[in-house]
């Protein structure tokens, strides 16, 4: 594997799904954004970037099977390609986490290039076989997230509709600018997608409004309702979709992939 950090843009689109706050569904939109994506006949890379492992467990990697991990790609022990495992969800693959991952930002801490672990693993011809590849960041401005966005081409920030929403969002938005200024200069904001949205809620509808207000077009049209079916889907292991295909969270996030490829076409056009 190179390890050398070309500027060269793949075929891959690589996505970091992130927001420093918690509870905003960012792993639950990175998993079932990419089953709908591998649904629509697209070659999907999950990579997990959270030591809780979230995103692993919802799409059926056992923790006692994750041998190979993020965190011995991250510490240079084994290439991307020892690490990409098949999930439950025909076209989509994962690079799994473990809870080694959380020490990985001491161990690297007096490393060179610390920031671009993420970006040399993934200078690798396998990138090539996959349309997309999601990295789910932890939620924090880590290490681990800055690893992300350093290798991402875009950013998705799930932005969950309540009071504090905006203020949250400007801190990850200074935060992706720093890393743009400094170490990814391609990086931009590929959207805010609105989760948790609640039509009987005033305040739900005020705060789609003020973020639209703030961000026009980077605002994904598709909004992700609250829905019990999309919080029970990981206790069972699965994607919502998987779990119930026709409930409402399902929908949404078919038609949040529909749109994710829409833009990607007419930014190719």
């Amino acid at each position: 594997m190179s390890t050398k950090l070309s500027t060269t843009r793949q075929k891959a689109d690589i996505i970091a799904i992130a927001n420093q706050k918690g509870g905003v569904g960012k792993t639950t939109t990175t998993i079932n954004l990419a089953t709908a994506l591998a649904a629509a006949n697209k070659k999907v890379l999950l990579i997990d970037m959270d030591p809780q492992g979230n995103a692993s467990t919802g799409l059926g990697s056992e923790r006692d099977n994750r041998d190979n991990s993020i965190y011995e790609i991250l510490m240079g022990e084994i290439d991307l390609a020892d690490a990409i495992v098949p999930s439950i969800v025909p076209g989509l693959f994962l690079v799994p986490s473990t809870v080694d991952l959380a020490g990985a930002e001491l161990e690297l801490v007096h490393e060179a290039g610390r920031t671009f672990r993420l970006r040399k693993a993934l200078q690798t011809p396998i990138i090539d076989d996959f349309d997309y590849i999601l990295i789910d960041c932890p939620p924090s401005l880590s290490l681990l997230t800055l690893n992300a966005l350093a290798a991402a081409h875009s950013v998705i920030v799930p932005l969950q509709c309540e009071f504090f929403a905006l203020e949250g969002l400007s801190l990850l938005l200074r935060t992706i600018e720093t890393v743009k200024a400094n170490f990814n200069p391609g990086l931009t904001i590929e959207g805010v997608v609105l989760t948790m949205f609640d039509g009987r809620n005033n305040l739900s509808g005020q705060v789609a409004n003020d973020v639209r207000g703030y961000l026009g077009q980077k605002v994904f049209k598709t909004v992700i309702p609250r829905n019990v079916r999309v919080s029970e889907a990981p206790s069972h292991g699965k994607p919502v979709l998987l779990y119930d295909y026709k409930c409402s969270g399902s929908q949404a996030y078919i038609r949040l992939a529909k749109e994710l490829i829409g833009r990607e076409r007419s930014k190719a056009a």
